[in-house]
This record gives C-alpha cells, structure tokens and sequence, in this order.
C-alpha cells in the first residue's frame, strides 16, 4: 500500500494522545449528557481512529477497483455494487439501496484550439449536460466577458454569431466561498450567451489551479432559449486566450464536443446501517455521494467523504450498540444536480423527525478545522460537549449555529433537520474538484485519519447523548 508519510503529523497526533487522558476528567467534570465511561469510551474512539488506516483502505478500493463513477455509467453501476458488498463486509446490521432517477448525460469526445491569429491546442472539458457540436466542431470569433453579470448586462445582439468567453478568475478561500461567485457562470453561462446570439459558450475553469487540467461540471438550459455547446477551458488555456484577445486582433476558435442526453436514468443510494439498541427509530445519518465526474477517479469528489463516513461509523460503534441508530448514506447522482439526495427525501419524508444529527462529508480530505450546527437553542449545551471534545483534534467551536451541511443535505432543510458542518480546509480542494487530476495521491493518510476520528466522535456522541438533539422550530 503506497501511503505518504507526513511525519510532523503524526508526532502531532501523538501529542494529542498524550493529553487526552489528562482533558477526559476535566470534560468529565462539566458533562451533563455523558457518563464517565461514554467519555472514556469518547478518548478511546479518537485513539483507534488517529491509529487507523480503515478510511484509506475505503477510498483505495473505490478509485481502484471501480474508479470513475459518473450517473449512468457502467462505473456507476459497478460503484453501487461495490458500496454494497463493503457494508455487508464491515458488518453493518442493515445494508439496502433506494432508487432515484436522474437526466443521464454521456461524454464521447471534446477538444478545442486557437484556429487564428496563432494556430494551437486548447484543453477544454464539456460542461455536464452540453450538446454535441457539428461533427467539425463550431468555428466562430471569440467575444470576452469579465463576468456572468458583464454578459446578461450587454447589448442584446452582443455576441451575435460570436463563442462566448467568460473569463471569471475564482478566489482560493479555506472554506470554499469563492466557489459560489464562479459557479453562476457554470450553470447559467450558456443559456445567457445564447440570448445574446452566441454560438458556442467556454468560460476560465471554477478552479484555483494553476495546472493544465480543465474543470468540469453541471450546467442548465433553459426551455425556450437555443442550446448552444457549454464548455471550461483551463486556467492556463484561459490566460493565453486572455492575452490573444487583448492584441487586439480578430481571435477565431474551433470547439467540438461530441456528448449525448439520453433520458432518464436510475442509480441508487447505498445505505448501510447499526441499528440503536435503546431508541433504534432514532438516527445519526453521515455519508457522502457515492458518484463521481467521469475525468479523474473521484477520490476527493467525493470518495474521501464514502471513506470517512463508514469508517466513522465503524469506530463509533466498535464497542457497543448506540443508543440511537447510526446510518450511512451514500447518496446517488450528486453530480448531476443532488438527484440521490432528493429521492431520499421524499421516500423518508414521513420519517425525518427522527434524524438528531446529519453531516455530509464532501469537501475533500484536508484536515477538519471546525464545528458548526443548525439545531434548536436546547441542544446547544449537547453541541457544546461534542465541540469540547473534539478540541483536542484542534477542532474549534462555530458558534453561529447556522449550519447549512452539505450538499445532499440540502433537500432535508425544509423539515428542519438538526444539521451540521464539519469543516473541512478547503483552500487547495478546487485546485483538483471535477479534474482529470482528482486521483487518490491527492489523499494524505495522516489527514484522513483526523477526518474520520472526528466524524467518529461526533456520530459516538449524537447517538449516545442523554438529551436528544433536536433541529430548530
């Protein structure tokens, strides 16, 4: 097993463990949710976890044995099988699936490049859901824009006959918030070129990378408005057409894309289970997005949050039975717009109230910094506990109490479920998301384990408190 070795963090965790002994009888001290012996069995869990190479061996089998796992493709199909037989081999009391249909999208083909004034290949990536080009791909001048907001403010006939070029530049942020701001050109790009009277659409990459790699992901049309092709060039590509156009000459490029809609698909979300010993219809529900884009093998994108997840179930309940159940959910279809996500809610609709704690993983595999919930003012002091032992994870407290979770736990916020963030250091992860280069030697080992053994201590924690928590009013 080729791991990396990071050996100031693993003195680091070994400095942790030195002091957990001394912290448990101070946080003994104050609890009102725990006993003595949840505390311990709370230092115990940390132990294993920081010492464990479960989560690896979670996310290696994925990228390796299944590798990519875009919605509808045989790797897909091989994914939700693969999720399957890995809970049944962990040996998690309840393992089934649920089915959600999504629009499925192929990729066949893609590729770009400056035709004039100066002849040269561009790396481009289809955005997901694009139409095919002409079998000669489209040939047009290129127009620039700054931003989305330049382009819906121009002149009607702006860009008539012309390919769109939106020259976003992403910020880098530790918590990802750059993505938001570049992301509108991603998903509505191509229906606001095509107003304009484009014909063709590629935008800088959401990225903050300084690779050659282009950045894929979903993008919209809009009923009514003529498909044009969308597409992402990389960031470097970008800079070289930036520097082309600002000569001041005519620049000319060719785009083709060969992809195709196909209707309706049907993947499934794997969901594994430890069922509670005292309040088993109560749960903590953890879990990631089992798909992945088609480009790189989905080790960060979301097969690093699979890892973590189940392998923070495992150790939570190592011991004992929980109080409260814990679930696993491996969501399907993330990618193509949170479809898994969606049919969860709405097949367990009647039945949300039971959640009492739900986190998503997917943000990478970078160490976790903080702890934020969405829960109603009664939990809080619960909340608090769990922050309190994970400080020694050099986990801070967010005390905003404003969680949104992740992605898939989206389509759960109008039923109040009591949400939280574990907040993973983002300022590296969109140098790789939606990439060729999304691969497993992105994965540090060391930080993989502090993922897990917070995931572990927060699962532990929400299924065994005393008071149950609870979302808001």
């Amino acid at each position: 097993m080729n791991k990396r070795f990071n050996f100031a963090s693993v003195t680091a965790i070994s400095l942790v463990t030195l002091a957990l002994s001394s912290f448990t009888t101070t946080v003994f001290a104050k609890s009102a949710n725990f006993t003595e012996q949840q505390i311990k069995q709370v230092e115990h869990i940390k132990e294993e976890a920081l010492k464990s190479d479960l989560a690896w061996d979670i996310v290696e089998s994925l990228t390796t044995e299944v590798g990519p796992r875009m919605p509808g493709t045989p790797g897909d199909e091989a994914g939700v099988a693969w999720a399957v037989a890995k809970f049944n081999a962990m040996g998690f009391d309840k393992v089934w699936t649920e089915p959600a249909t999504f629009p499925k999208w192929i990729r066949y083909s893609e590729s770009a490049s400056v035709v004039s004034p100066s002849p040269q290949k561009l790396h481009i990536t289809a955005l997901g859901g694009s139409i095919s080009t002409p079998k000669d791909g489209v040939e047009a001048e290129v127009i620039e824009f700054e931003t989305l907001a330049d382009l819906e403010n121009a002149p009607e006939d702006a860009a008539k006959g012309k390919i769109v070029f939106i020259n976003y530049r992403m910020d880098r942020h530790r918590d990802g918030n750059g993505y938001g701001p570049a992301v509108k050109a991603r998903s509505g790009g191509a229906v606001a070129a095509a107003k304009k009277g484009a014909v063709g659409y590629v935008m800088r990459s959401v990225s903050t990378a300084h690779h050659r790699f282009a950045h894929t992901g979903g993008s919209h049309y809009k009923e009514g408005v003529t498909k044009i092709v969308s597409s992402a060039i990389s960031n470097a590509d970008a800079d070289q057409l930036q520097r082309l156009i600002a000569l001041g000459k005519p620049v000319t490029i060719n785009i083709n894309v060969q992809a195709k809609s196909m209707g309706e698909g049907t993947s499934y979300n794997v969901i594994g289970e430890i069922t509670g010993q005292e309040f088993p219809e109560e749960y903590v529900l953890i879990g990631g997005h089992l798909d992945s884009w088609d480009l790189g093998t989905g080790a960060l994108d979301d097969g690093a949050g699979v890892a973590i997840t189940m392998a923070a179930a495992k150790f939570a309940t190592a011991q004992e039975k929980p109080k409260r159940s814990v679930r696993v959910v491996l969501f399907a279809a993330e990618e193509f717009g949170l479809w898994g996500a969606k049919a969860y809610a709405k097949a367990h609709e009647s039945e949300l109230s039971n959640i009492v704690a739900a986190a998503e993983s997917d943000f990478g595999a970078d160490k976790i910094w903080g702890i934020e919930s969405n829960v109603d003012d009664n939990s809080l002091p619960v909340i608090k506990e769990i922050a309190q032992m994970l400080e020694s994870l050099n986990v801070e407290y967010i005390e905003t109490n404003a969680a949104g979770g992740g992605p898939d736990l989206v389509p759960l916020r109008p039923f109040k479920v009591p949400s939280f963030r574990l907040a993973q250091d983002g300022t590296d992860y969109f140098n790789y998301h939606h990439t060729a280069d999304d691969t497993l030697d992105k994965i540090d080992p060391v930080k993989l384990r502090q993922n897990a053994a917070v995931y572990a201590v927060f699962t532990y924690m929400a299924a065994n408190s005393k008071t149950k928590i609870s979302g808001k009013k």
